[in-house]
């Protein structure tokens, strides 16, 4: 059995509106999504029955048991394995953390035992896992399981989280609204000043009750809204981490350096939003003696 390596970059909700609600609970959703290029990274090896090792600037309170979605994510392809996950990302952001490292997971799984991934188990794992397996610009339905790839142009963005946790099923529980317009046919995009302007046409219906749930993101998005060149602030998911979209690089740069000097106690990150399926294919590292 070969060992390999796996980014699990972090998934971006550059919209996301809920349309509704299942008899059986789960939100109906549309959202479109792109892909940063930070995140986690997951190492396999060969191992003695399943394990895992959480290491990183982020590894704090990560648990080590089946309730981690990369060690179940790869369980579901059946061969020992130990596992070391490098954490990143802040847990419980918005950003698919645990989906983004279960879809890593599958994929250096599915690469070291050449079987392949079952969408059915990849969706069983969590909502966000089957639109973390292909990082590519998508357009997200259902309860997650609708996925329509798309060509969206890069755009430069900033990630800010105040490291503030935040419940998922708290947020759904504030959200007044469950049957609200869905996202429209997409017009041609050809520049991150195109997209720019198209995503403020749209929203995130779980802005409002992050809010209520947790108000430093308000002050996280004003923040953000406040750099200069930045054409749109808003939250990923159901939060806390909240996103700025600029036209020009450079400015999402120097946002970056000034809200990391001015506030050193919030996770800051930047770069180019869009397709890392390169960066997160598996690469291998070394063969079992």
């Amino acid at each position: 059995m070969a060992a390999t390596e796996v980014f699990a970059p972090a998934k971006i909700n550059l919209a996301l509106h809920v349309t509704g609600r299942r008899a059986d609970g789960y939100h109906l959703l549309e959202s479109l999504v792109a892909f940063a290029p930070v995140g986690d990274v997951v190492q396999i090896a060969p191992g003695n029955g399943l394990s895992l090792r959480v290491i990183g600037p982020e590894a704090a309170g990560v648990p080590l048991d089946m309730s981690n979605l990369a060690l179940r994510a790869a369980a579901l392809l059946g061969q020992d394995a130990a596992l070391t996950l490098d954490k990143r990302l802040p847990s419980s952001s918005g950003i698919g953390g645990g989906s983004a490292d279960a879809a890593a997971a599958l994929r250096g799984m599915a690469a070291l035992t050449g079987r392949e991934i079952d969408a059915t188990q990849a969706l069983a794992l969590g909502a966000d896992v089957p639109m973390c397996l292909d990082p590519v610009p998508l357009r997200v339905g259902g309860i997650g399981e609708q996925l329509t790839r798309l060509n969206l142009p890069s755009v430069a963005a900033v990630l800010v989280n105040p490291r503030r946790p935040v419940s998922t099923p708290e947020v759904f529980k504030s959200l007044q609204s469950r049957e609200n317009s869905p996202i429209p046919a997409l017009p041609k995009l050809s520049d991150a000043a195109g997209l720019i302007a198209f995503l403020r046409t749209l929203r995130n219906d779980l802005e409002a009750p992050a809010i209520r749930v947790e108000p430093m993101i308000r002050i996280v998005l004003s923040a953000l809204g406040a750099q200069r060149g930045c054409g749109l602030a808003r939250m990923s998911g159901s939060g806390a981490t909240c996103f700025g979209l600029f036209a020009r690089e450079e400015d999402a740069q120097r946002a970056a350096e000034q809200i990391g000097r001015e506030k050193p106690d919030w996770w800051v990150a930047g770069g180019l939003l869009g397709d890392q399926s390169q960066q997160a294919a598996p690469r291998m590292t070394q063969r079992a003696q």
